[in-house]
């Protein structure tokens, strides 16, 4: 209990930091997205606390048809017209109309989009709102207003003219709130000038002036507060951003074309977000409800609290009664039997509600609007930095293993733990392409929709983590392989306890969460390598070393079943059609479709196709070796001669750089991921012979990484609600405002649950799949009904919505 003490602590302290936050002065995310923001780098806005969507052109027109919106006021918001509708349709050229309207259609998708010129807040912008509240047929279903910068310039600052400004500002408030009932308005705050840069005729547009106006604005709109649903959103977050950049103005009074598309995107996310709601894009978009599926594993977390508190009373009643007996007896104290139905429970149920309370956790990061998200953004010094540190620190917790066997049990986890501390870096640091909800946009190789703006990857980096990804798999072969060929075990315990430890959470998350099983995309990968490595191997004739013994035929036999397996692989590799209709069967196709296709099942399984494979033939080889007494394994011994040792290890490193330098010059990520599956092998077996040759690095390990690697399913699973945010599109915000104090907070929060799932998923396998094999046949035939019901649920609210 006191491990899990620290992390517990900070998710109720935080919890209730931001409720607090949120609900007293804090703001919703629409305010966030108006008002405040910064620049992550030189050109991506983030806006204060969520995430904004980076639109394309189908999905504006998909938002915007059938609606009208209207811009009203002078150049510069002429100029957010330009960049609005050159989301729309990125080939508008801006004309050279400069004082008057300015119409925009798109008739195909029926979006109307018009700029109408009324450079001053005055009697004739009063009447063309009296229209539009008089008149609904005419009225625009979006309102983008702004005016200030003429009115100075005409009148030369005069403290008269602001006066009349405010005075215009009061007439106009009440039909700008009486349009706000049904229709969207906003209210651009005037952007900041470059004094030095202004022409004589515009010296007077100070930004002292400017302020005084916008003051001025905001202390009108919205005055009233007769109707809360009645507002004038007041738009600031384009004036922030004006402000580190107005000085790349060319003339000092307009803006430059980035920032004038942060205003315009600002705007976009704003009125389609909610219609929309891309998964990338947080700000203002409405909380999903919770699904029947959602609320029956919230009242089965319930039932497990009440279970447990209700057998923690009846136990402290018991030992009681118990003690005062031995108190009035004056004997011994009786232990209480808690063997019982009571105690038999107590240890799983307690499980299940510490379950319970982490998906809470994962429930209100991921799915509540407590917790702040905010979008990736990727530097070179995000990723390589945090990736020297970790290594470094490693090295410092370099220890003696307690043998020397080649891939022995320290040195996996140790290889399993800095693999998944890079992939995290590599997620975090924006590097990674997240899967994007499926709304028409572009597809990439896996025919998996993407956010295009997000398309830049450093290939490099992408390939070497490919490699990771495939080294996870290579070690999925060799390790089954290995239990088979030695233990014998094909009994159904061994299946269920490897099938349990693999999915428990992410079936878990699959209810809690509202995702399809294919969404945590590794844990359907091993499942199904695994099914197939034992599919192999028990099937008849079933090999095992014992039977072999050294005997050629046995050998041969086994390289049979290898062959017939890569044959039965590269059939449904080269075969897409055979492949989608065998996995596109229901209930088969409900564990490997993603937004209603398998094309991401596709892509992740023929990307790694062989790589279990060559693991297999990997612990094959190395095992018949070992039993040959061909290797030296002794601790400090190289594993061969000297001599063949030193030129394996040549040839390793040779093969380790040269795969680096050709990741290094790739430049096509299409090309480079169909070479992948033939070369992966290669860097993967270069690296297990540098790290195994030598005696001296066969005999030590880091333990740093040995912990994380003995976690490492739960870390990433976990990363995606509660480290990332958004189902990996973003980052999780828990200490707003200070960057560099977030990550190591949230690391600690993350790193601490994803560890206490790993013991609550072994405690909870040894309670799920008991070795009778009457009682695991009941429990089975109970989960394959409770399956099918989840099944049944779920295609239930498909069919609603």
């Amino acid at each position: 209990m006191e491990e899990t003490e620290g992390p517990i602590i900070a998710i109720i302290l935080l919890t209730v930091f931001h409720s607090v936050s949120r609900y007293y002065g804090g703001g919703d995310t629409c305010e966030w997205l108006l008002s405040s923001g910064r620049f992550l780098g030189e050109s991506v806005w983030q806006p204060y606390g969520c995430m904004m969507h980076k639109y394309r052109s189908f999905e504006a027109k998909s938002c915007l048809g059938q609606k009208r919106v209207v811009f009203i006021g002078d150049s510069r918001i002429r100029q957010l017209f330009y960049s609005y509708i050159k989301i729309i349709n990125p080939d508008v050229k801006e004309e050279g109309i400069k004082h008057e309207n300015i119409p925009f259609e798109d008739r195909i998708a029926s979006v109307n989009v018009d700029f109408l010129w009324y450079a001053e807040v005055n009697n004739s912008l009063k009447e063309r709102l009296i229209v539009w509240t008089e008149d609904t047929t005419a009225k625009p279903d979006v309102i983008v207003m702004g005016a200030a910068t003429w009115s100075i310039k005409l009148h030369s600052g005069s403290s008269e003219t602001l006066h009349q400004y405010r005075s215009n500002m009061s007439t106009i408030a009440r039909f700008l709130e009486k349009l706000a009932e049904n229709s969207e308005v906003y209210w651009v705050l005037q952007d900041p000038v470059y004094e030095e840069m202004l022409s004589d005729n515009r010296k007077m547009i100070t930004n002292q002036q400017i302020d005084l106006y916008n003051d001025a604005a905001i202390s009108t709109l919205n005055s009233s507060k007769r109707n809360a649903k009645a507002r004038v959103k007041i738009v600031s977050a384009s004036r922030q951003a004006a402000m580190e950049t107005i000085s790349e103005s060319v003339d000092g009074l307009h803006l430059p074309e980035s920032t004038r598309n942060v205003g315009a995107m600002v705007l976009m996310n704003s009125v389609c977000n909610k219609v929309l709601t891309p998964i990338d894009g947080s700000c203002c978009s409405p909380l999903p409800a919770p699904n029947v599926l959602q609320k029956l594993s919230a009242l089965l977390f319930l039932a497990s609290f009440a279970g447990f508190i209700t057998l923690n009373a009846l136990g402290y009643k018991k030992r009681h009664r118990s003690k005062l007996v031995s108190d009035v007896e004056g004997g011994e104290e009786k232990k209480p039997a808690s063997a019982g139905l009571g105690g038999g429970l107590r240890a799983p149920l307690q499980a299940v509600c510490k379950m319970g309370l982490i998906m809470a956790y994962f429930y209100l990061c991921d799915r509540a609007d407590i917790f702040m998200k905010e979008q990736k953004f990727y530097t070179h010094s995000t990723f390589f930095i945090p990736l020297i540190y970790i290594f470094v620190l490693g090295i410092f917790y370099i220890v003696n293993s307690k043998e020397a066997k080649l891939l022995n049990r320290e040195q996996t986890d140790e290889w399993k733990g800095w693999m998944q501390l890079v992939i995290l870096i590599y997620h975090i640091s924006g590097q990674a392409l997240g899967r994007e909800r499926m709304m028409g946009r572009p597809a990439n190789e896996c025919g998996h929709v993407v956010n295009v703006d997000s398309l830049f990857q450093f290939i490099p980096v992408y390939m070497h983590v490919r490699v990771l990804v495939a080294a996870y798999l290579f070690q999925t072969g060799y390790g089954h392989f290995s239990f088979f060929w030695l233990k014998g075990d094909f009994g159904l315990y061994r299946v269920c306890q490897v099938l349990f430890r693999l999915n428990f959470l992410v079936v878990v998350l699959c209810l809690v969460m509202d995702r399809p099983y294919q969404f945590y995309y590794f844990v359907p990968l091993v499942t199904f390598w695994f099914a197939v490595i034992y599919g192999t191997l028990a099937m008849w004739p079933q090999i095992l070393q014992k039977k072999a013994n050294g005997s050629g035929f046995w050998h041969l036999a086994v390289l049979l079943k290898f062959l017939g397996l890569l044959s039965f692989m590269c059939v449904f590799a080269y075969s897409q059609g055979l492949f989608e209709s065998v996995f596109s069967i229901w209930p088969v196709s409900t564990l490997f479709e993603l937004n209603g296709s398998i094309h991401e099942w596709w892509f992740r399984w023929k990307l790694d196709r062989f790589i279990v494979i060559h693991g297999m033939l990997f612990a094959f080889i190395y095992l018949v070796l070992q039993k040959c007494q061909v290797l030296s394994e002794g601790k400090g011994e190289p594993l061969f001669s000297s001599r063949i040792s030193n030129c394996l290890l040549f040839v390793s490193v040779v093969s380790f750089l040269t795969y680096s330098i050709w990741a290094s010059s790739c430049k096509n990520k299409t090309e480079c991921n169909q070479l992948h599956p033939y070369i992966s092998v290669v860097q993967i077996l270069a690296f297990i012979l540098i790290r195994n040759i030598p005696g001296y690095a066969r005999s030590l390990y880091s333990s740093f990484f040995a912990w994380f690697g003995k976690i490492s399913l739960e870390l990433f699973i976990c990363q995606y609600h509660i480290w990332l945010a958004a189902d990996t599109k973003g980052i999780l915000v828990l200490i707003p405002g200070n960057p560099m104090l977030n990550i190591i907070v949230s690391t600690f929060v993350f790193v601490c649950v994803a560890h206490e799932i790993s013991q609550i998923t072994n405690d909870l396998a040894q309670v799920a799949i008991p070795k009778e094999s009457g009682a695991l046949l009941k429990r089975l035939l109970g989960a394959a009904g409770l399956l099918l019901a989840i099944l049944l649920l779920s295609l239930h609210e498909r069919g609603r919505y």
